[in-house]
C-alpha cells in the first residue's frame, strides 16, 4: 500500500507540475502578446512568434501527454505492472517518433490514452470491482474517472486547437466531463442524496459501490 500511495503521489506531483508550468506559459504569452503589440506586426512577425511559444510550450505538453499514458492504465492494473507499462510506452513512443515522427506519435499515445479511459469509464459506471482507485464510493470514483477523461481531453484538444470545429466540441466535452467529475468527487453525499432522496447518503453510496 506504501507504494502505490507514494506512485500515485508522485504522478499526480507531477501532472501538477506540467499543468502549472502550461498554464503559467498561456498565461504569460496573453500578456506579453498583449503589451508587445505583437497582433499589430507583419503577418510573418506573428507566425514568427507562435512558432516560439509552441517550442516553449512543447516539453511540457509532451511530458503531461507521457503522463497521462501512465495515470491512466494505472485504474485498470495493478501497481506491480506500471514501471514495466510504463517502460514498454517509453520504448513505443521513441520508436513511433522515430519511424513517423513525433506528433503521430504523441497522437498515438493520447488516443491509446482516450481508449482505456473511456473503457475505465463504461466499467466505472458498472460499478465493477477490477478497477483500482484510492477513494472508496461510487460517485467519487465515478467522478475521478470523469476527471481524468477530460485531462485527456483537454491535451486532444490543445493538440487539435487548429481545427475550429473539433477544437470547439472536444472543448465543451472537456468542459462537461471534468465539472460533473468535480461534483461528483467533492460533493459525492449531496449526490447521492438529490438523485436518491436519501437522508442517509452515506449508507446509500456504500450500497451503490457494493
Amino acid at each position: 500500500m506504501k507504494t502505490k500511495g507514494s506512485y500515485d503521489f508522485y504522478l499526480i506531483l507531477a501532472t501538477t507540475v506540467m499543468l502549472a508550468a502550461i498554464s503559467g506559459i498561456c498565461l504569460w504569452g496573453m500578456f506579453a502578446f498583449k503589451f508587445a503589440g505583437i497582433h499589430e506586426l507583419a503577418p510573418a512577425a506573428k507566425i514568427a512568434w507562435q512558432n516560439r511559444m509552441n517550442t516553449l510550450v512543447a516539453p511540457f505538453i509532451t511530458g503531461l501527454i507521457v503522463l497521462l499514458g501512465i495515470c491512466v492504465p494505472k485504474r485498470l492494473l495493478p501497481t506491480s505492472w506500471l514501471n514495466r507499462f510504463a517502460a514498454l510506452l517509453l520504448i513505443l513512443t521513441f520508436l513511433t517518433s522515430w519511424l513517423f515522427g513525433v506528433r503521430i506519435a504523441l497522437l498515438a499515445i493520447l488516443t491509446a490514452s482516450l481508449a482505456l479511459q473511456l473503457i475505465v469509464l463504461v466499467l466505472a459506471i458498472k460499478g465493477s470491482s477490477y478497477l483500482h482507485f484510492e477513494k472508496k464510493g461510487y460517485w467519487a470514483r465515478l467522478g475521478s474517472t470523469l476527471i481524468h477523461l477530460g485531462l485527456v481531453l483537454f491535451v486532444l484538444d490543445l493538440y487539435f486547437h487548429r481545427y475550429q470545429t473539433l477544437h470547439l466540441a472536444l472543448f465543451w466535452v472537456t468542459t462537461a466531463a471534468t465539472v460533473m467529475g468535480m461534483i461528483f468527487c467533492f460533493y459525492a453525499e449531496s449526490v447521492v442524496r438529490l438523485l436518491t432522496g436519501s437522508k442517509d447518503p452515506a449508507n446509500e453510496e456504500s450500497s451503490s459501490s457494493s
